[in-house]
């Protein structure tokens, strides 16, 4: 690292800022559907509040521990580098109530109207908001009266709180109390409608409106509250106890997150400045860097379930998922996957294909076992549920799961323990490293012989997020790719072996030479005199290495495309360094979540689906597969889907230096990836 590493590459933390400023974009954005805008700024709030918990929670620790940081944080020092992303993060929430603002007068349009405390005038609202108090909100709200012999106990983590201010009659010094905002109940309360026009009520304003009942024991003047919100390191610290198992370590590290130190603090910025500083002092928050004053109301989270109304056309149209063209729900899998492999690109297409094969393989008696890898469970799983009845068939199931898939602990411990006590056998990751591969492998007896079956994914095997993250899962009966899927599963069984592969490319051990290789290939094509491409699909790239081997691969003449969803460390366009670099991001109703590799001009190309991304975690410390693609029309059908998403001219924006996040626009027609995505889709069910 030298003081020209800001020319080579940008800081992990500001890109991935940049990054949640293109979510706010879509916020910000009038040609999308305006209930659909309120979920981009929950989005938006989620996603920084995952921020504080975890990467400037890491800086935070680095300048806790006294070192300056500079090799991993570019060139900035820690210190600096909080003071920057502080600076950010305020102007981004400026931004983001101004948004606010704007929705809520475009609302007014449709004749929705967001009514607070200080607006409730209809009486069929008074008495409604009185009645829904009583009833459903009273005895949820949990009331601290702030006294200063009494210690308080520990705010929880993102959980949203009025600092509330009585003004006594008879006493000179105000009275205190913090108020919870109960997280049991709806954050968006429906008003009656009157005369045709909707009125919806923010859970906080509602409070507000009864302070009174609240607190009807005080003789107080005048009363005010204010919303604050503390976010805590989410590092989990495993204990060392040998005689305690992993899943009862991570049970009590999960449950001791909830006392991680605060890294950041949001307040109404209409505080009053004595208020705020009595409540810092009584939350014992003596050093803080990141104090970020905000608008009225936090936990914008909540705005990803804004009331629908009834109004289908302020939402996007919920698109049913289409069938995979060949293949019948209806029918069995296996025999159609043992003629040839069948992609699945959800949410464009049903993810009840991949449970199908599972609950094809737990009832089927020439099913002999179940092998699969879990990172990230939903609340309800589908995945689990046939996992569990197959073990209930005899079969024998082995689950990789990981329990510290973060912020998914708890729910994968959960379905751990309920899959261990249905008999199905568990491995609990590989010493050192994180298991994110999505994978399964299902061993079958035909003709006296053990035959093979199995999917591998670049996406969780969860239906939940199956509805709006893109991913693709290959489903193959290829003899010699799940004969290295067994020796993957071997390892978790004895990782004290390193398998070698044919065909599978396996992190830690083999991504990253691998990569290197496939890049230097079209060095040496374009260095010849031929056409080197590389056309890559990512969530994020911040590995230093392989990025100075994309920058070496560019000045040998080798054309790259990149699309990037979030932290791109590599600054394209930049001549003598990059010029033949591209890298678009897009944002739009999907999340972006495949990673696709493809090296090789057309006709040649070699062409791969990942879990990993080009991070030092996912090459270095994480078991994670890439798997190559060799039935010709599933190779055709990821380039054709790659090749739309990088003629994206809505919704793509073109990564640089700057930051800007500019849109790419062009001469070509209109295409807006993820719609022409589904059109593609369609059009190849009526051709087949």
């Amino acid at each position: 690292m030298t003081s020209t590493d800001e020319n080579r590459y940008i800081n992990r933390e500001l890109s991935w800022l940049q990054f949640n400023a293109r979510v706010l974009q879509e916020a910000a954005d009038e040609t999308v559907p305006l209930i659909e805008r309120f979920r981009f700024l929950g989005i938006f709030s989620n996603n920084l509040d995952e921020f504080f918990r975890v990467r400037y929670a890491t800086v935070r620790r680095i300048v806790d521990a006294g070192k300056r940081g500079r090799k991993a944080l570019g060139v900035y020092s820690a210190e600096e580098l909080l003071e920057k992303i502080t600076e950010i993060v305020i102007n981004q929430q400026t931004e983001s109530l101004k948004i606010l603002d704007d929705i809520y007068l475009k609302l007014q349009e449709e004749n929705i109207y967001m009514v607070d405390e200080t607006t409730v005038v209809l009486d069929e609202h008074k008495d409604f908001i009185k009645t829904f108090f009583a009833e459903q909100v009273a005895l949820a709200v949990e009331t601290i009266i702030l006294r200063e012999d009494v210690s308080l106990p520990r705010i929880q983590d993102l959980d949203a709180y009025l600092m509330v201010k009585m003004v006594l009659k008879d006493s000179e010094k105000p009275l205190y109390a913090l108020l919870e905002i109960p997280s049991s109940v709806d954050r968006f309360i429906v008003l009656p409608k009157v005369d045709g026009k909707n009125y919806i009520m923010i859970l906080d304003d509602l409070i507000r409106y009864n302070l009174d009942t609240i607190f009807n024991i005080f003789d107080y003047s005048s009363i005010t509250a204010h919303m604050i919100k503390i976010t805590r390191d989410a590092e989990l610290d495993i204990e060392s106890d040998l005689g305690k198992s992993f899943l009862e370590k991570l049970t009590r590290s999960v449950k001791g997150r909830e006392d991680g130190e605060p890294v950041r603090f949001v307040y109404d910025k209409t505080i009053e400045k004595k208020t705020l500083d009595f409540l810092l002092k009584k939350l014992g928050i003596e050093r803080i860097d990141s104090i970020i004053p905000g608008g009225k109301y936090h936990n914008r989270k909540d705005y990803m379930n804004f009331p629908t109304l009834g109004r289908k056309e302020l939402y996007y149209e919920n698109v049913k998922p289409l069938p995979i063209s060949g293949i019948s729900l209806e029918d069995s899998l296996f025999s159609k996957v043992a003629q040839k492999d069948f992609l699945q690109y959800t949410p464009y297409q049903s993810f009840s294909y991949t449970i199908k094969f599972l609950r094809e393989a737990a009832l089927d008696p020439k099913v002999r076992s179940i092998k699969i890898t879990i990172y990230r469970l939903a609340k309800i799983s589908s995945i689990a549920s046939a996992l569990i009845n197959a073990a209930q068939n005899g079969k024998e199931v082995t689950v990789q799961i990981e329990l510290r898939a973060r912020f998914d602990e708890e729910s994968n411990m959960r379905y751990a323990k309920k899959m261990q006590n249905e008999g199905v056998r568990l491995i609990f990751g590989v010493p050192g490293l994180k298991v994110h591969s999505k994978v399964c492998v299902i061993e079958r007896e035909e003709d006296d012989k053990i035959k093979r079956y199995g999917f591998i994914s670049t996406g969780n095997f969860n239906h939940s997020t199956a509805r709006i993250y893109t991913d693709y899962t290959l489903f193959t009966a290829d003899k010699e790719i799940l004969k290295d899927l067994s020796k993957l599963f071997n390892f978790f069984d004895a990782n004290y072996v390193v398998n070698k592969y044919k065909h599978l490319v396996v992190s830690p051990h083999y991504s990253r030479d691998k990569m290197y290789k496939l890049i230097t290939e079209q060095m040496i094509i374009s260095r010849s005199g031929g056409n080197g491409l590389i056309r890559l699909k990512l969530n994020s790239i911040s590995n230093y290495q392989i990025i100075d081997k994309l920058y070496e691969a560019s000045a040998a003449g080798v054309k790259i495309q990149m699309i990037v969803r979030g932290v791109c460390c590599l600054i394209p366009g930049v001549k003598g360094l990059s010029e033949n670099i591209e890298v678009i991001s897009i944002i739009d109703k999907f999340l972006e979540h495949p990673r696709v590799y493809i090296f090789g001009e057309e006709g040649t190309e070699k062409v791969f689906i990942s879990s990993s991304d080009w991070m030092s975690r996912n090459l270095d410390s994480r078991v994670e597969v890439s798997v190559p693609i060799y039935d010709k029309d599933v190779k055709q059908e990821i380039i054709d889907t790659h090749t739309i998403s990088w003629n994206d001219n809505v919704k793509a924006r073109i990564l640089n230096k700057s930051m800007d996040n500019r849109y790419k626009r062009d001469d070509n027609p209109k295409v807006r990836s993820q719609f022409a995505a589904y059109d593609y889709y369609v059009e190849k069910l009526k051709k087949s």
